[in-house]
């Protein structure tokens, strides 16, 4: 068989959230990310007539989308002239309902050998909840809450 392999699928993990832009500082500080700086795209949109003024808002003395911020690696990517990341990201848009179930889908941090307490201690300074600890056989973690109520694991 000759040819090349399709290229792979880029993906952005849609988180939704009464307060996107606290939850994106929330997750940026926790994962040591970039919150993504839309200025410029903003900028351009307001000028074209293609934005209305009150979808925005000013976010760390930059203009944001008022119902969706993302972050991203540090490392990955991005397209300079929107600030929308080409890699790792978290896409956090809003949304009128509180969240009342379950997550069917959560992150798993793995902070490294040996520091999983200190990194459950500085997240939950960052505003994070503890539901509960678990031991298994199959290994240890650290079940929390974001400042939404959404749970992740710290292993």
């Amino acid at each position: 068989m000759t040819g090349t392999a399709p290229a792979p699928v880029h993906w952005k993990l849609v988180i939704d959230a009464t307060h996107p832009h606290a939850q994106a500082g929330f997750w940026a500080a926790a994962l040591h990310y970039e919150v993504e700086d839309n200025n410029a795209l903003i900028d351009r949109l307001l000028e074209l007539g293609a934005l209305p003024r009150e979808a925005t808002v000013e976010y760390h003395a930059r203009l944001a989308f008022r119902d969706l911020i993302a972050v991203r690696h540090p490392d990955d990517p991005y397209d300079e002239s929107t600030g929308t990341g080409l890699g790792r990201r978290l896409l956090f848009q809003r949304v009128p309902e509180a969240k009342t179930v379950k997550n069917r889908l959560h992150l798993d941090l793995h902070p490294g050998e040996g520091r999983r307490e200190s990194e459950v201690e500085r997240l939950k300074g960052l505003g994070a909840s503890v539901l509960r600890e678990v031991k298994e056989p199959s290994g240890a973690w650290v079940v929390m809450t974001d400042p939404e109520g959404n749970e992740f694991c710290v292993h």
